[in-house]
């Protein structure tokens, strides 16, 4: 039986631009890791662009979440989109390493803002009873990119180059501007706006306010804590997937764009799932199976010998990451209140960007001195002991009402 769905036409715009643009990230992604690859030979160099996302993060997240709460979130994505077109569209002109970096950094920065701004919008734009299916379905719009993005990455790099593959993302972003603008004003149709002009006083002040709600609310703040280490653990091991896959299992680089389409599939698989029985999965279950079994994947992966058990690997991981982001998306919309999510974000963002930094700094310089498997599989075991943690958390009976959408702590809005 299809799902009953609330009146798509914005979500379906929204689940389009998601798409369109993820579809480009991926394309970017997978050509700036073999760029950055083939001009060094050096994992550590690789490992640096990943380091730089939340170091974007630390530069911006002390500050955003202050501006994203009191801004127009619809004309900010759509700004924000702009920017990193513009930026992407110049990438390839750069002839430096270094240079290199300084501008990733600087799209990283546009990026780091455009997630809280969405993630806010999103919350705005859909009913509390329909956010997990909506949710799954969001999963579902970014497994295509998994599948597609190596896919026509492959294809431009035989036709082009892996320069004119990272341009065109710039033209995904701005066909993700359009359609960002085609969705409907939110903040014109009734939606409280901040207005108070922001300074220090006030972004101090707003760092008070969260972190007051943070204590007052424990068990929220360390789900979002514990599941922000599982996208540390996630950050530091994907920024040696190019090496291993390319050094230890000896794949060709067409061979590493399928492996990572297969991890597509598993995700389609997964949110699949979560459409089709959302009514009957509760966030915590989703998010404990998460927690286990995409550590599981990774280990299958870090102790594969072939293609085929690092394909098994790589569909384990994402299969139980997609139940995972669907159940801890879930929890944090429907139990953070939607005028402080920005900042909430920000806030606790900033100590996931620091973990992110240290975490994949050390493994990308311990894979230089030692065998970069041994390192793969020392993290993914650690990462499993984080995720017996989280499930201890959120399966525990007296935090049960968290994770019932009635419950949630904002009011619930109108749908769309």
């Amino acid at each position: 039986m299809v799902p009953k769905l609330i009146n798509w036409k914005n979500p379906l715009l929204l689940l389009l631009g998601i798409g369109v643009s993820n579809l480009g990230a991926w394309i970017y992604l997978i050509a700036l890791n073999l760029i950055v690859l083939d001009m060094t030979e050096s994992p550590l160099a690789v490992s640096v662009l990943y380091i730089l996302i939340p170091v974007a993060t630390l530069c911006t997240n002390f500050w955003s979440g202050s501006f994203i709460d009191r801004l127009n979130k619809r004309n900010l994505m759509i700004f924000l989109d702009l920017i990193r077109a513009l930026s992407i569209f110049l990438l390839p002109f750069l002839d430096s390493l270094m240079l290199i970096y300084i501008w990733v950094f600087v799209i990283n920065i546009a990026s780091s803002i455009f997630e809280p701004t969405a993630m806010v919008y999103m919350t705005k734009l859909i009913p509390k009873t329909d956010r997990q299916r909506f949710n799954a379905f969001r999963n579902f719009i970014n497994s295509s990119g998994f599948i597609l993005g190596p896919s026509v990455a492959g294809f431009l790099f035989m036709v082009g180059s892996p320069y004119f593959a990272i341009q065109l993302n710039a033209f995904a972003l701005c066909i993700s501007a359009i359609i960002i603008f085609l969705l409907p004003n939110l903040e014109l149709r009734g939606e409280t706006v901040i207005t108070e002009k922001v300074s220090i006083r006030v972004i101090r002040n707003d760092w008070r306010e969260i972190l007051s709600f943070g204590k007052l609310n424990m068990h929220i703040t360390l789900v979002y804590i514990l599941f922000s280490g599982i996208t540390v653990f996630m950050t530091a091991l994907d920024s040696l997937e190019v090496a291993f896959a390319t050094k230890v299992l000896s794949l060709s680089e067409s061979a590493y764009g399928f492996l990572v389409s297969i991890a597509g599939i598993g995700i389609i698989f997964g949110s699949l799932t979560n459409v089709l029985f959302a009514s009957r999965l509760k966030t915590n279950i989703l998010i404990g199976f998460g927690a286990i079994f995409t550590p599981v994947g990774y280990l299958i992966f870090a102790f594969s010998q072939s293609f085929l058990w690092a394909s098994f690997g790589f569909f384990t991981l994402t299969f139980a990451l997609s139940f995972g982001n669907i159940g801890f998306l879930t929890f944090y919309q429907n139990n953070v209140p939607v005028n402080i999510m920005g900042r909430f974000s920000s806030v606790l963002g900033i100590l996931e960007a620091v973990f992110i930094i240290l975490f994949t700094a050390l493994i990308g310089i311990f894979a230089e001195l030692y065998d970069i498997r041994f390192i793969y599989i020392i993290g993914s075991f650690a990462f499993l002991v984080l995720g017996f943690i989280m499930n201890a958390v959120v399966l525990d009976k007296t935090k049960k009402d968290y994770y019932y959408q009635e419950n949630n702590l904002e009011k619930e809005s109108e749908p769309i």
